[in-house]
């Protein structure tokens, strides 16, 4: 199997999960989950580039990157930006590579405002509501292209 290069980009106020609304977000901290998505990744023989940044620019710059660094597949979970962001869903659509939407709840089932996903309409397919396991659900997505 060919070793391939996965980014998965983090969004605002990622960095403070596991003590960010738990009952929501469950008590995992962001590099719990990353322990858990390398652990997925070696067994798929894939490269994780795992980042976070509660700066809407450096997601884009990092999808930009993404393409230009030859990567498979992107995994985003683009928290609050997920419903406001333009320039996510043109950036998305630009790279022309998978992008896999991932949340951690369900949107859906939260605030109206969070009905809308402007990144669930350039994504190839949305995991969201399982916790951790959104990530490695969209992990093992990208390893089957």
């Amino acid at each position: 199997m060919a070793h391939r290069l996965v980014y998965v980009l983090n969004g605002p106020n990622l960095n403070l999960l596991g003590t960010r609304e738990p009952e929501i977000y469950g008590n995992q901290t962001l590099d719990e989950i990353a322990g858990l998505i390398e652990a997925r990744a070696q067994e798929l023989d894939i490269e994780i580039d795992m980042r976070q940044s509660n700066h809407e620019g450096h997601l884009i710059d990092w999808l930009q990157e993404s393409r230009a660094q030859g990567a498979h597949a992107v995994l985003l979970n683009a928290a609050g930006y997920t419903h406001t962001s333009v320039a996510l869903l043109d950036a998305i659509k630009a790279i022309e590579l998978p992008v896999f939407e991932v949340h951690l709840s369900d949107p859906h089932t939260r605030e109206p405002f969070r009905h809308l996903s402007y990144v669930g309409m350039a994504a190839r397919e949305t995991f969201q509501g399982h916790g951790a396991q959104s990530y490695i659900l969209a992990l093992e997505a990208a390893a089957k292209l």
